[in-house]
């Protein structure tokens, strides 16, 4: 996926936070150890510091939701930072986002802190947002 492609997913599936442009994206997969998972109806990006890999986001189409693949591609991001040595996985996702939170929960990740206010809607309401993480063995 080019950044545009990226972009374009984003779009569709974020309002809040808002999404991502395609220069972000840009800017993101050329900075040093960031690592995109691509599938077909939707990506992960993730970046590794040391032995610790930040969840950027995820995307997966909109009418392709609830069919396993971002399941499938936070499974892949873990194998992934295993591979490359990363001993735990942190995100942030906000708090209003039930099924987000739900599929991170049953991946075994922990709440491990609470950044209130952390989002900004596009029209100018704040959202919390809920930091999770998972070791990796």
């Amino acid at each position: 996926m080019t950044p545009e492609d990226l972009a374009a997913l984003h779009q569709k599936v974020f309002k809040t936070p808002r999404a991502w442009s395609a220069k972000e994206f840009t800017d993101l997969l050329s900075s040093p150890g960031t690592h995109l998972i691509e599938q077909q109806h939707g990506f992960a990006l993730f970046r590794q510091a040391g032995p610790e890999v930040e969840l950027l986001t995820v995307a997966v189409a909109p009418d392709m939701q609830r069919k396993g693949i971002g399941r499938h591609l936070l499974k892949t991001l873990l194998q992934e930072a295993g591979r490359l040595g990363a001993e735990e996985v942190i995100l942030e996702v906000a708090d209003n986002n039930a099924a987000a939170r739900a599929l991170y929960q049953t991946e075994g990740f922990v709440e491990a802190g609470y950044r209130k206010n952390y989002y900004e809607t596009p029209i100018g309401q704040r959202i919390s947002a809920i930091v999770m993480k998972k070791a990796i063995y």
